[in-house]
């Protein structure tokens, strides 16, 4: 499948960092198109969070470009670039354990909302009208991830499987363009990852750009459109789920053979 980078949401151009004088990540290249599952693969070590950092603002990076819809975003802090439509979450769960279900993803409308601090430190009709409008959206966001009949619920009593859809809801609050899934299904026994990945192909089939970061080989086989695969920082193949499968150098990078069979794990 050729690449159309006119219609690319996302654009990673060259993109690198070194840390101590190692390169961590060197001169990666891809793009993520609007409604697609791109997945980012390799062997542990490979650089695949630290090139979601990087992409997401957490690093600056020493080398190469990121553009969002177009804009240079490169090095622009994280809640800046939820500002422009990127949303993500991370490999460990950042859910507040004591507060409800409800309370958790209303948190993820705080950062779009823009009203005046004083008109919420005295209780005026504007502010009560956006606490509204939140926990509305909020119900909404869990009844699409299922989780609306848990919504008084204490988060902290929900199963891993849940968590990892709730995290998903409270990324959805800020509305993004494209949503970025650092191993969503890391931990999840086989129901719960199924959960996972129908909720991630519906919110892309909204729209949605997605970037995953996944070591479930059969997860990321079954949804993706488009893979890239790392190894020591370096982009060593790209393309469809059945190509980057039986690459030579994919099979030997995570099997360590010479003439393995494809990689179907």
């Amino acid at each position: 499948m050729t690449r159309d980078s006119n219609r690319a949401l996302l654009s990673v151009e060259g993109l690198g960092i070194s840390f101590g004088g190692l390169k961590a990540v060197h001169d990666v290249s891809f793009t993520v198109q609007p409604g697609e599952i791109v997945s980012v693969i390799g062997p542990n070590g490979a650089g695949k969070t630290t090139l979601f950092n990087m992409i997401s603002g957490i690093y600056q990076p020493g080398l190469g470009k990121v553009r969002l819809a177009g804009e240079d975003v490169t090095g622009i802090e994280p809640h800046l670039l939820a500002q422009r439509g990127m949303s993500r979450t991370f490999q460990n769960l950042q859910i507040f354990q004591s507060m409800t279900v409800l309370e958790n993803a209303v948190t993820g409308y705080h950062l779009a909302e823009r009203g005046p601090v004083l008109a919420d430190l005295l209780g005026l009709a504007s502010s009560r009208r956006r606490a509204r409008a939140s926990d509305e959206g909020a119900r909404k966001l869990l009844a699409r991830v299922g989780l609306e009949r848990a919504a008084e619920r204490e988060a902290g009593n929900l199963s891993y499987g849940s968590l990892k859809r709730l995290e998903i809801a409270r990324a959805l609050a800020l509305n993004p363009k494209i949503l970025l899934l650092d191993e969503p299904a890391a931990g999840c026994n086989a129901v719960e990852t199924e959960e996972i990945d129908l909720l991630i192909a519906e919110v892309a089939a909204s729209g949605v750009a997605i970037l995953l970061v996944e070591h479930d080989m059969k997860m990321v086989m079954r949804i993706s459109s488009h893979i890239v695969v790392l190894d020591h920082g370096e982009k060593i193949a790209e393309g469809e789920p059945a190509t980057v499968s039986q690459n030579p150098a994919v099979i030997a990078a995570y099997l360590g053979a010479e003439e393995p069979e494809a990689v179907t794990c």
